[in-house]
């Protein structure tokens, strides 16, 4: 079925309330625009929205996500909170929010993190916290400070380590929601390290953590380049502004010869970002030395010298990105 024989099967009120329905696969995602009604309504709205397209032919599973306008939700008055997510994995976005997490600590800035990836969670090795507790005071965590003074909290702190979860959407969704809802004390911004993709964790994201704005990491080449995309439709769709785009691993410098080489290619999220209308935050080289300090658990952005160079210029940006909506 296309999408509009899709809408046609929802009752009229809910129809008129799509704001976004998108279908991957078996996978049915549909955002319905809930603003005016009260809780017993927006439930229902969920409710009939999610059976009327659940027998839909082609349709394995739906996911419905209820948004409404910003001015209807309470004032925030926690931590801001800034999404880091990509539309596939393996481009390099734990690594950049560690080191944005960093970096912007090192300008002064009072940053906590939050590795919302339930299911294969590196934070603790890239900021040095593997093995860590954190504490919880009543019913709420109390994040792991990292020597590098950013607070931190991730499911690598509450599992075994290498310990497999097999965990359907809602208990990923309930464990990501208990790790944005701690302790943070003077934090002023919270980094969200997201899972790739744009599923149930994402989702809930949206309806219970709106965040502020959104930072799109990708590699050059094209097939990323198309999922960063799905990525900064679905904050969009969410109303979250998007802080811009992030080109990494683009270019690569031999150690041995000192030439340099583009495997990934170079320059493609940036021509995306300026034909979105997204702005560009800057590009990250393929390094060697890089991934090495990541494993160890050093990040480049915890010192000086070229490696650090890139991680600074973008937390900059994105500092201004922040004065700008606070000033």
């Amino acid at each position: 079925m296309d999408l509009e024989d899709l809408k046609a099967r929802l009752p009229r009120e809910a129809a008129a309330r799509v704001r976004s329905l998108k279908q991957s696969g078996e996978t049915l995602t549909a955002i319905l625009d809930a603003s005016g009604l009260d809780a017993a309504a927006r439930n229902a709205l969920e409710r009939e929205a999610h059976s009327a397209l659940a027998g839909a032919p082609g349709v394995g599973e739906v996911r419905v996500a209820l948004m409404a306008d910003k001015a209807e939700q309470p004032a925030r008055t926690g931590p801001v909170i800034v999404a880091v997510g990509s539309g596939k994995g393996g481009v390099g976005k734990s690594t950049l929010t560690a080191n944005l997490a960093v970096a912007l600590a090192r300008a002064g800035r009072k940053v906590g993190l939050v590795d919302a990836d339930v299911y294969g969670p590196s934070q603790p090795t890239l900021l040095d916290t593997e093995g860590q507790r954190p504490r919880a005071e009543g019913d709420k965590l109390v994040p792991v400070m990292s020597r590098f003074g950013v607070p931190m909290l991730s499911m690598g702190h509450l599992v075994e380590p290498g310990k497999a979860l097999a965990w359907r959407g809602p208990m990923a969704s309930g464990a990501f929601g208990q790790l944005v809802d701690a302790i943070w004390g003077d934090v002023e911004v919270i980094l969200l390290d997201l899972p790739p993709g744009t599923g149930d964790v994402q989702i809930t994201m949206l309806q219970k953590h709106k965040p502020a704005g959104a930072v799109i990491v990708s590699t050059p080449q094209d097939l990323a380049l198309i999922d960063a995309q799905r990525a900064a439709q679905l904050f969009e769709q969410g109303k979250v502004p998007i802080i811009g785009l992030v080109e990494n691993m683009a270019g690569y410098v031999c150690p041995h010869c000192g030439e340099t080489s583009d495997p990934f290619g170079r320059g493609g999220a940036q021509a995306a970002a300026e034909q979105a209308g997204i702005p560009f935050l800057g590009r990250i080289p393929l390094s060697l030395s890089v991934r090495q300090a990541s494993d160890a658990g050093t990040p480049p952005a915890a010192g000086e010298g070229e490696d650090a160079a890139p991680f600074s210029a973008i937390a900059a940006r994105v500092g201004e990105w922040l004065d700008r909506r606070t000033g």
